[in-house]
């Protein structure tokens, strides 16, 4: 296996977010941190291939007099379809020239405003539709785990570049999965948060549906409970219960269902046996664990797909008004190409698609009022190896295939309750497997409350050690 890491005996160490504040607080530089940072993402990225824009003299610039908040002086990164002053949004396609954008989108004042210190942007699928971030010009971005494999979807350039060690903390949204995809391709924490918890850019607000939900990767339970924590200082919406500080494991034994079928596909027989295993720990601290049918129906994956090719006729028919003269649609990838097709062809069965997913948030309210916790695969196969996802491949090829893979993720984005993966597995090729947690409406807090007693029961791999 071809293993790559930043890991180094300079001053980042191996801190994560929150071992870097309180180093900080002891008189570490902030500037020699930043300049380690940059050097670090210069070591490893001709490998992994996860940076979209670098803006490492701004960051220099703002480390002598970083911005105040809990994160402040910590490095990272935002994924590239969110904007930043003075930084292009390029959405991972050529069919378009950004212009550096002229102020901060709503998330992207939010999460600077914790401190955090942006040295660039970071790649992604084109808009976000793959499973994989693979570019027919730039190539693909790769795990650090093993090179030859993705680094998984959309925000795979941040899953990459926190789990390589380059920054201990960067952002992440996820439309299907692309918060926990990654996460559980590159053996990292990922939460995606209950719908509005979180700042968002107009662009995401204003889809019919709202699906995609913005956050972070870590490679601790306690950056991610940390960084709520400081976000909700700077936006909190008024619908939704604060998470509050969360610092140690709930004491509460939960009941958990086990769902080993995915969203008509099911986890392959190796993946099904490791997430059995998590359920046997969970029984082992005393949860009440029952593996129960999935709680929405097979059609459930047809509607999502159809809503999510909306999303992608939306951005063919109204590129050019979107993103200026330079729009080219013929530069767009198969898949985007695709999916716009398939909605196209299935205009006519859109709405029943829209109240399909309206009916899943009713389904998944009626299955929390059992269960407090629900424990699948993040990911129904092992992860797959650079090509296999091809963006210049048949549309029908690259789409089969990614519904063999992503089978878990999109029920989260449809109801807009949260799920958080946790690397709590591993294949026996060496690779990380994630595991996914879901909970009801505004339950974050029980879930990270999960995370920290199981980090504490089953400490993760470190890339590092192996």
């Amino acid at each position: 296996m071809t293993r790559v890491h930043a890991f180094a005996d300079d001053v980042l160490q191996e801190l994560d977010a929150v071992g870097l504040v309180a180093a900080y607080r002891q008189g570490l530089s902030i500037p020699e941190v930043i300049e380690a940072s940059i050097a670090r993402a210069e070591a490893v990225d001709e490998r992994l291939g996860a940076l979209a824009h670098e803006a490492y003299d701004r960051a220099r610039a703002e480390a002598r007099a970083p911005r105040p908040g809990f994160f402040a002086g910590v490095p990272t990164f935002l994924k590239d379809n969110v904007d930043v002053a003075g930084m292009p949004t390029q959405h991972g396609s050529d069919a378009f020239v950004a212009a550096p954008a002229k102020r901060d989108g709503d998330f992207a004042r939010m999460y600077l405003a914790t401190g955090l210190v942006p040295l660039g942007k970071t790649r992604l699928s084109e808009f976000g539709f793959s499973g994989a971030v693979d570019h027919p010009r730039l190539g693909p971005v790769r795990t650090p785990w093993h090179t030859d494999h993705y680094a998984g979807a959309s925000s795979a350039g941040s899953a990459a570049f926190v789990a390589a060690g380059v920054v201990p903390i960067a952002h992440a949204n996820d439309g299907g999965g692309s918060i926990r995809i990654p996460a559980s391709v590159n053996g990292l924490v990922g939460l995606k948060p209950t719908r509005n918890r979180l700042a968002q850019d107009k662009l995401m607000r204003d889809m019919p549906v709202r699906i995609v939900s913005d956050g972070v990767l870590t490679r601790s339970v306690r950056d991610t409970a940390a960084f709520y924590r400081e976000a909700e200082k700077v936006f909190r919406h008024p619908r939704l219960a604060p998470i509050g500080d969360i610092n140690r494991p709930g004491r509460s034994r939960l009941r958990i269902a086990v769902v080993t079928s995915g969203i008509g596909r099911d986890a392959s027989p190796e993946v099904r046996e490791l997430t059995l295993k998590t359920a046997a720990l969970l029984e082992s601290l005393g949860h009440r664990v029952e593996e129960i049918d999935p709680p929405v129906p097979g059609r459930f994956a047809d509607q999502f797909i159809l809503y999510w090719a909306s999303l992608a006729m939306f951005i063919v028919r109204s590129g050019r008004r979107q993103h200026g003269p330079t729009w080219d649609a013929t530069q767009l990838d198969n898949l985007t190409l695709g999916l716009a097709r398939h909605c196209q062809r299935n205009l006519h069965k859109l709405p029943l698609a829209i109240a399909g997913l309206g009916a899943s948030r009713r389904l998944a309210t009626k299955h929390h009022a059992v269960y407090d916790v629900t424990l699948t695969p993040t990911l129904a196969t092992a992860t797959p190896t650079v090509g296999h996802l091809d963006p210049t491949a048949d549309y029908e090829q690259v789409m089969d295939r990614l519904m063999d893979w992503v089978a878990f993720t999109p029920l989260q984005n449809a109801t807009g309750e949260p799920a958080i993966s946790l690397p709590l597995a591993t294949t026996s090729t060496g690779l990380p497997q994630g595991m996914m947690f879901g909970s009801g409406h505004g339950r974050e807090a029980r879930l990270m409350e999960l995370a920290l007693e199981l980090e504490e029961a089953a400490p993760w791999p470190r890339i590092q050690d192996q």
